[in-house]
């Protein structure tokens, strides 16, 4: 049996931190709902000393929403805890995740501690939180810290009852090579006594590599990824979730780790997030853009056509989409065409083929995609040659 990798998902708490995004309790609650449904093994639902909101969403989330493990942040802060347990309490599992920053950068310019203080709050707290329930540590901008200091905070925090460590590359500067490095130490070095630590990768997008170094982590040993859907979050958000899973899914062969995800909820989940959020999901957006599994290259039409796999790596049921698209355009070839016109039933050949065809491609340069609608004029006005439906078919031009 494979070893597995388990799941973590922060849209409703660092997805939710991006610009703009402000979701209801009602809001969150039917989110959790969801990715329950998808099958990921943890929920991040919140923040609950943020905000009354926030903690009325943990809350009801806690109590609501069965399946996953139900986490909290709080701060190293007694406080901050006190308030993650009280809206955690009826969850049948619980997490209370917290974060401290172990950068140099981070704890002289924000946290105004030394490195002592810093190691001295995390036994506390971690201390604290562990009373009540399992806790993970994450050593805020621990890619640009003291890798040593990372470690013995980390260790620390295992020794003082944290079961999770997340290695966070919280402002998204690592690049894949250097996070290995840092999980691997992490794997190797920070040890408990009585139970497994299980190491978490949590990384960013500024530069695009959120993915990337999520999987390199993977590599290195850790054993939980986190992620937000759409990759949401603040900046240029979080590793997307969808992107992780299905490339450990298809990948199988190359990482070797099952998941226990549900990826035939990812469309559905995806609209959800992109509808409250107010987010919109970008075109090309691997796994759950609208262009993911699109096709307008004739060469490319005509290959998916005879066989799928010629231009896909993934079938679009597996992430809960009915089918692939076949989009007509200037690009588009006579396989496509045909294809189009198929699924119409309509049927032409010869001189009316080609005839519609080209005008296909006319319409195609100008519109940049050819409708069903404007197909539908196309084929009206070969077959019949009416004036009144050529004005329509003009009009598109």
């Amino acid at each position: 049996m494979n070893e597995r990798v388990t799941i973590f998902d922060t849209t409703l708490r660092d997805g939710e931190q991006a610009p703009g995004i402000a979701l209801d309790p009602d809001q969150k609650v039917a989110i959790a709902r969801q990715l329950a449904k998808l099958g990921v093994d943890v929920v991040e639902a919140g923040f609950p000393v943020s905000s009354p909101g926030d903690f009325e969403a943990v809350t009801r989330i806690a109590r609501e929403v069965q399946g996953p493990t139900i986490a909290a942040m709080a701060r190293a802060d007694s406080a901050d805890i006190e308030a993650a347990w009280r809206a955690l309490r009826p969850a049948e599992s619980s997490r209370i995740h917290i974060v401290l920053a172990t950068s140099r950068l981070h704890m002289e310019h924000k946290l105004r501690l030394s490195p002592e203080d810093v190691m001295a709050a995390v036994k506390r707290s971690v201390g604290h939180a562990a009373e009540y329930t399992e806790v993970e540590y994450s050593p805020e901008d621990a890619t640009r810290a003291d890798p040593d200091f990372v470690v013995a905070v980390c260790q620390a925090a295992v020794e003082a009852g944290a079961r999770v460590i997340n290695v966070t590359d919280t402002v998204g500067y690592s690049v894949p090579a250097d996070y290995a490095d840092l999980v691997g130490r992490v794997v190797r070095e920070v040890k408990g006594d009585r139970e497994e630590v299980v190491v978490s990768a949590h990384c960013h997008n500024d530069l695009g590599l959120a993915v990337a170094n999520s999987l390199a982590g993977v590599e290195a040993g850790a054993r939980q990824v986190e992620g937000a859907i759409n990759g949401i979050g603040e900046r240029a958000g979080n590793a997307s979730l969808e992107e992780v899973v299905m490339a450990l899914t298809v990948r199988r062969d190359s990482f070797g780790f099952d998941v226990g995800v549900n990826t035939e909820e990812f469309a559905k989940t995806s609209r959800m997030v992109a509808e409250m959020t107010g987010y919109p999901v970008q075109y090309n957006k691997a796994v759950v853009g609208r262009n993911a599994f699109a096709h307008e290259s004739g060469i490319h039409q005509h290959g998916v056509l005879r066989e799928r796999s010629t231009y896909e790596i993934m079938d679009p049921t597996s992430v809960g989409l009915r089918s692939n698209t076949l989009v007509l355009g200037k690009h588009s070839g006579r396989a496509a065409f045909k294809h189009a016109l198929a699924e119409m039933e309509v049927s032409l050949n010869g001189p009316s083929f080609e005839t519609a065809f080209a005008k296909m491609k006319e319409v195609a340069d100008q519109t940049g995609e050819v409708t069903r609608e404007r197909l539908q004029a196309i084929v009206d006005e070969v077959v019949s040659g009416d004036e009144m439906i050529r004005d329509v078919v003009d009009s598109f031009l």
